[in-house]
């Protein structure tokens, strides 16, 4: 007999959408040790629905889904019938070996060297901004002003059943807040270790947005939901610790306090940036809202507490275990993005700065985007593509970022984002907004 209860076992694709099959709950045991089908031309699937002509895989080939039970998350119905268990997936090959081309294991393998060559663990965690819309994926009268009590009240119970269903799915909820813009909201859990960090952040979403359909509602993570408007984020904040699990970033004694390991590790993910820009902004869309002026991020720089700052050194509160609090903020990434390639990015291009002992990068106290090129210059503060097709053109020719995705998935990757670039050449701002937000 088939049980009534639907496990959904899913990976997150290159475009940052989860797809994934159901079976029944009652299979899961045989599930969790040989997987389920999948097809490997899915990897090409693009943002807006359709396959990406030009893919390494065609018709051929199968691999498969092996869920992964550590990464899940149970959708409650809205209707009083059976909940939905969510849980992500290794993409692996027949024989259960890792598939060449599965971002999850991108991420793993990444975290892998870090630990083997530096004995380094990276911790993390997303901040998740988003906006409520009507179901019809239109904007709606604001419920509040920002920040408010007001706001925060008017989609309740949302807030309220988030917060909770984060706790009991042990993903250590930390703050909910009515953000900046029109019915904007943010929602942060506690750091983990990458991998976990990551898995948490792509179940967030699907939760967010199956709480807000149960209630009327559309909740769009697009990083703009209409032109000009304020746009939705996912700050990436992360640390480093050793063998013992002792946080070593904070050092008194340095510049912005950052230790000589933390200042290798922060000059690779400068020195790459323009690639890793490909991965983490990686969306057309993405720069209408990556702009100098816009709180996204201006130029490639470590700041002290700034947020122009494409890496951002955050407070610190007290005098009381100041080494557990001092973390860095990665600013250019929105939810287009995969988090498992995310954090793959930061993970590859830190890695490389540790191995070529790079120099700590000149910590910026004041705002160089009020600065002159010349200035911006000489204190090594460099741009930011303005474009996905530049982002795209600095990630070709990254011979290190482009080793670790492998030719398969970088190949496949550019495929879906010319497909990307084809279908919106010429189009508004207005229409690139509307298409995003109703698919994200």
């Amino acid at each position: 007999m088939t049980s009534g209860n639907l496990v959904l076992v899913a990976t997150a694709d290159l475009v940052s959408h989860v797809r994934g099959r159901a079976f029944g709950a009652d299979q899961l045991a045989d599930r969790l040790e040989h997987g389920i089908g999948w097809v490997p031309a899915d990897l090409a699937l693009t943002a807006f629905g359709a396959l990406a002509e030009t893919n390494a895989f065609g018709p051929l080939g199968d691999v498969r889904l092996r869920p992964d039970p550590s990464a899940n998350l149970v959708l409650t119905s809205h209707d009083g019938g059976p909940d939905i268990e969510l849980m992500l997936a290794d993409t692996v090959n027949l024989d259960l070996s890792p598939w060449v081309c599965c971002p999850r294991d991108v991420l793993r393998r990444s975290l892998k060297a870090l630990k083997e060559e530096f004995n380094l663990t990276l911790i993390a965690t997303f901040e998740h901004e988003f906006t409520m819309l009507n179901a019809d994926s239109t904007a709606m009268a604001s419920g509040g002003p920002p920040f408010s009590a007001a706001a925060l009240r008017h989609f309740e119970p949302f807030g309220t059943r988030l917060y909770s269903a984060l706790g009991r799915a042990g993903f250590e909820p930390d703050t909910w807040l009515a953000e900046f813009g029109a019915n904007q909201f943010e929602i942060t859990l506690a750091p983990s270790e990458a991998l976990v960090a990551a898995d948490r952040a792509i179940l967030l979403r699907e939760l967010v947005r199956d709480l807000a359909k149960g209630l009327g509602w559309r909740a769009s993570f697009s990083p703009l939901v209409r032109a000009g408007g304020i746009g939705n984020g996912v700050h990436v904040h992360f640390s480093l610790r050793d063998a013992d699990a002792t946080p070593i970033l904070y050092d008194a004694s340095q510049p912005g306090h950052i230790s000589a390991i933390g200042g290798s590790f922060a000059a690779g993910i400068l020195a790459h940036s323009s690639a890793i820009c490909a991965l983490t902004a990686p969306s057309v869309i993405s720069y209408l809202r990556l702009r100098p002026h816009t709180w996204s991020a201006g130029h490639a720089f470590l700041g002290v507490q700034n947020r122009e700052a494409l890496l951002r050194i955050c407070p610190t509160v007290g005098s009381v275990n100041v080494d557990q609090q001092y973390n860095l903020e990665f600013r250019a990434v929105d939810a287009t993005a995969n988090p498992w390639l995310v954090l793959a990015a930061l993970t590859i291009s830190g890695l490389d700065g540790l191995r070529r002992n790079l120099s700590g990068p000149t910590v910026i106290e004041g705002d160089p985007s009020a600065w002159t090129s010349d200035e911006r210059e000489a204190a090594g503060v460099t741009d930011l593509p303005t474009s996905l097709n530049e982002s795209l053109d600095a990630l070709t020719k990254d011979e290190m970022i482009g080793e670790w995705l492998g030719s398969e998935l970088l190949g496949t990757y550019f495929a879906v984002k010319e497909h990307e670039l084809a279908i919106l050449k010429g189009a508004s701002a207005e229409t690139i907004c509307e298409m995003y937000a109703s698919v994200y």
